[in-house]
């Protein structure tokens, strides 16, 4: 069921405002967040229905979903190095199951604290199709 509103679900300009659809999995979307304070900072939005919870998910779907989250941190790693990787799954006024991945580097943006959402700080759309292929070439390699 599609969610009017819902930029996971609507894509378009809802979604252009905040992030980059990347590339897709047969389970999720792989989007290249704007804010890039972040450098590879990503979001996986779970793609098949507008599915709110993680536990609303089958076995077999949370295990796919949560294989291409852990693969995409594994892209970022590769082709970021960061220190860390803070994981955000907020639903609070979007309801659609989608996990924030925030590479956090140490003395850097926001290092031992929580990411801010969006500073509305935007990469340049150069800056943007870069991080798009660094994390797209290093996504199961």
């Amino acid at each position: 069921m599609k969610k009017c509103g819902c930029p996971y679900c609507n894509k378009g300009e809802a979604l252009d405002k905040f992030g980059v659809l990347a590339f897709e999995t047969e389970t999720s979307e792989i989007i290249v967040f704007k804010d890039q304070h972040h450098k590879g900072r990503a979001i996986v939005a779970y793609k098949a229905d507008h599915i709110a919870e993680i536990q609303d998910l089958s076995d077999e779907e949370r295990n796919k979903f949560m294989a291409d989250v852990a693969d995409t941190a594994k892209s970022i790693q590769k082709a970021y190095h960061p220190d860390r990787i803070n994981y955000g799954a907020y639903g609070d006024t979007l309801g659609h199951l989608h996990i924030h991945l925030v590479p956090k580097y140490k003395d850097g943006f926001e290092w031992g604290g929580t990411f801010v959402m969006n500073t509305n700080e935007y990469a340049t759309e150069e800056e943007l199709n870069m991080v798009v292929e660094n994390i797209k070439n290093n996504f199961r390699k």
